[in-house]
């Protein structure tokens, strides 16, 4: 069961991680000005949100393998 271990720790990270960002950044190139052969872009930064709740179940998750992973190791 050091599988369950293991995937709990990588769970918990994962779920702190989505925590600490509260989301995903990206930036992306947006056409202006598109007059024949003159072009115009610019980039434009979005940022797509991540509710906390997905966090905090990855690391309630993880945690609970962690501990059923401990669990079956003894």
């Amino acid at each position: 069961m050091k599988n369950n271990a293991l995937i709990g720790v990588i769970l918990i990270l994962l779920g702190a991680a989505v925590l600490f960002y509260q989301g995903i950044s990206f930036t992306r190139k947006e056409t202006v000005i598109d007059l024949g052969p003159i072009k115009a872009t610019a980039d434009k930064t979005e940022t797509v949100p991540i509710p906390p709740i997905i966090g905090w179940l990855a690391v309630a998750g993880g945690a609970v393998l962690l501990v059923n992973g401990m669990r079956a190791k003894a």
